[in-house]
């Protein structure tokens, strides 16, 4: 025990001497705090931000679908992700996981891309319906056999349990007109033809509603390696004759069509997306488009190298500074787009982001298996912000992947499943979704590791559904925690409330052995003289709502 533990053990007698020590103990702790604030060095003490929220400026919405989920094909994605089999001894409903359904209703998912990917442009929806499904192979992801037990009517049944939309790829690189044609009258016709009596057959007398229509995957690659001119003609075409029938989306719920756009951003995709851009300027009424996609992936170099697990913080700084770059990339497109749109009807839609690391080690490297670290939670916040801020022309997203491939929300075993550090983000943000952005002004400051400088916090605010307004602050600082003090001008807050999601290092993680290692916790805060204020952890992102 040193001196200091003696001096502040508790007295025993009442002698002159302890009495001498009490008194002195007394002193010691009324300056213990002031000796521990001027030893603590400067670099991980809590630094100041002040930001302002001016509610009588408001931005666009920030549409609920930035917050999409994409389910590939790919490893265990689907099969043993989602996919179980009715008989399955894991509890499912219908062939599908009870726990990843209950998981994914509790972030509000609002639409799922499906089948890809670049699977989509060789997948073939018949073989996939029916009661004898044609067993093949998936030749883009580890040549492993595909079953085609989730098919169509299982896909659309999975929407149904978690309350989400469809989004359907339709194959373009190897498929036709005529074959997508087809699957959208299989899915959508409330006629009596022999697709729609085929589908009562299958399970399903109902027509169903297909929100979102993706014509072709990354045509420019692995989607067809077509030139954009091609592919331009082959969007006309698809646009065209792929139809949806149903009765309620006639008028106000048209099924979207979203065109093949840019994947980085060199001049290949931004000719490309001038090609069509300008076609959509001078286009007939005879085909439309709704949007246009954008893949954008953190992965440093390529072959993904990084690791998802294991590393330092010069890493983790690293990552970030390359995920920064989403910003430019958005900026870049949209600029171009105005050009050509300047009214804004085509979303731009980030139908792939997130962080694409080096397969985990004893893994099939074509399933893309990685871990989810905190490094992933900070890295999803600074993309869902770049994308809020931006909300006027990209109003839908979908992360890469939903469950089991690269920057999961879920993570599964057999039995087993652990949710991630990025699952939780989406579930902290679910107050965004058609929430209103409302501006913030701040002075970010500077992280810096190594060579490498980052903003140390990125903040969003909006008016919620609820009338609250919501703050999303996300501490890039891998050491340094900050405290935030938040103005309203012309707003007196009445209350303040949320949860922070951190963790003890830059890579820690949650496993099947330690689901809970990395989890929200709730945080309050302090109204004081009109104003908000409480501390946020380093490499936190922490999301509150004040009661104005």
């Amino acid at each position: 025990m040193d001196s200091i533990e003696v001096l502040l053990s508790r007295p025993t007698t009442g002698s002159p001497v302890v009495q001498g020590r009490s008194s002195l103990c007394r002193k010691l702790l009324l300056v213990l705090p002031l000796i521990i604030a001027l030893t603590t060095p400067a670099t991980l003490r809590a630094q100041k931000v002040q930001l302002t929220v001016d509610l009588s400026k408001t931005g666009a919405k920030i549409d609920r679908n930035l917050f999409g989920q994409f389910a590939e094909h790919l490893g265990h994605g689907i099969y043993e992700g989602v996919w179980v089999g009715p008989d399955s001894t894991i509890p499912n409903t219908r062939g599908i996981r009870n726990d990843v359904v209950a998981a994914l209703k509790a972030i509000k998912v609002p639409n799922v891309r499906w089948p890809g990917g670049c699977f989509a442009d060789e997948y073939h929806w018949r073989k996939g319906v029916g009661a004898q499904r044609a067993v093949t192979l998936n030749p883009n992801w580890g040549g492993v056999i595909e079953p085609n037990t989730f098919g169509t009517i299982e896909f659309m049944d999975f929407l149904n349990q978690i309350g989400a939309e469809a989004y359907v790829s339709v194959n373009v690189g190897s498929g036709t007109p005529q074959e997508a044609a087809e699957w959208l009258e299989y899915l959508t016709t409330a006629q009596p033809t022999t697709l729609a009596k085929e589908r009562a057959a299958d399970g399903h007398p109902a027509p169903y509603k297909v929100a979102f229509l993706g014509i072709g995957n990354e045509s420019w690659d692995c989607g067809g390696n077509m030139s954009p001119e091609y592919y331009l003609s082959q969007l006309k075409i698809y646009s065209r004759f792929v139809r949806n029938f149903n009765p309620e989306q006639q008028d106000k719920q048209q099924m979207l069509k979203i065109a093949v756009g840019p994947g980085g951003g060199e001049l290949r995709w931004v000719d490309w997306t001038e090609t069509i851009m300008k076609a959509y300027q001078n286009h007939q009424w005879s085909w439309d488009m709704n949007g246009l996609s954008m893949h954008s992936y953190t992965v440093g170099k390529w072959p993904p190298s990084y690791a998802s697990t294991g590393f330092g913080e010069a890493e983790y700084a690293q990552i970030l500074k390359y995920t920064l770059d989403m910003e430019n990339l958005v900026t870049k497109y949209s600029a171009i787009m105005d050009r050509y749109d300047p009214e804004k009807k085509v979303a731009l839609v980030v139908d792939e982001w997130g962080a694409w690391y080096a397969p985990s080690p004893g893994t099939n490297p074509g399933f893309l298996v990685q871990q989810n670290s905190i490094r992933d939670a900070v890295l999803a916040a600074l993309n869902l912000n770049i994308f809020a801020r931006h909300a006027d022309r990209v109003r839908m997203a979908n992360i890469a992947q939903m469950i089991n491939v690269l920057q999961a929300m879920i993570l599964t075993d057999k039995e087993k499943m652990v949710l991630t550090p990025t699952y939780y983000v989406y579930q902290m943000y679910v107050p965004f979704q058609d929430a209103t952005f409302v501006p913030v002004t701040y002075d970010a400051g500077s992280y810096k590791q190594g060579d490498v400088t980052l903003p140390r916090v990125d903040v969003i605010a909006a008016k919620g559904a609820d009338g609250k307004l919501w703050l999303a602050v996300t501490n890039v600082d891998a050491n340094q925690a900050a405290e935030i003090e938040v103005s309203l001008p012309g707003v007196t807050p009445k209350s303040v409330a949320g949860k922070t999601l951190t963790a003890p290092k830059v890579d820690s993680v949650n496993t099947f052995d330690a689901p809970n290692a990395v989890a929200p916790k709730t945080i309050s805060g302090k109204l004081e003289d009109g104003k908000v204020s409480l501390k946020v952890e380093a490499k936190s992102v922490t999301v509150f709502s004040v009661e104005p």
